[in-house]
C-alpha cells in the first residue's frame, strides 16, 4: 500500500514530465448546469486541501491551485452565471 508521501511523489513526478506546462486549447460544449456544478466541485475540492488524504492537492504547487480557481471563475463568467453563483453561495452561508 502506498503512503501519502509515496502518492505525492508520484503526482510530483507526473507533473514534472516535459511538456506538462505547455498550454492546450480545450474546446468543449457544456450546459450551464454543468458549468455551475463543475465550478462548485472545483472550489469545494480546493477548499479541502488540508483534508486531502491522497496527497494529490498537497503536492500541487500553490500557483497551479490558483490557476484552477481562475479557470473555474472564467467558466462561470463565460456562462453568465457569476451573479447566480454568488447568490447561491450567500444562501449557503446562512
Amino acid at each position: 500500500m502506498m503512503t501519502s508521501s509515496d502518492v505525492a511523489k508520484v503526482y510530483d513526478t507526473i507533473l514534472s514530465i516535459p511538456g506538462m506546462n505547455e498550454t492546450v486549447k480545450v474546446d468543449m460544449r457544456i450546459s450551464r448546469k454543468n458549468v455551475l456544478l463543475l465550478h462548485s466541485i472545483i472550489k469545494l475540492g480546493l477548499s479541502r486541501k488540508d483534508e486531502d488524504k491522497s496527497g494529490l492537492l498537497t503536492s500541487i504547487p500553490q500557483e497551479a491551485l490558483e490557476e484552477l480557481k481562475i479557470i473555474a471563475d472564467e467558466y462561470l463568467t463565460k456562462a453568465g452565471l457569476t451573479t447566480l453563483s454568488e447568490k447561491l453561495n450567500a444562501l449557503n452561508a446562512k
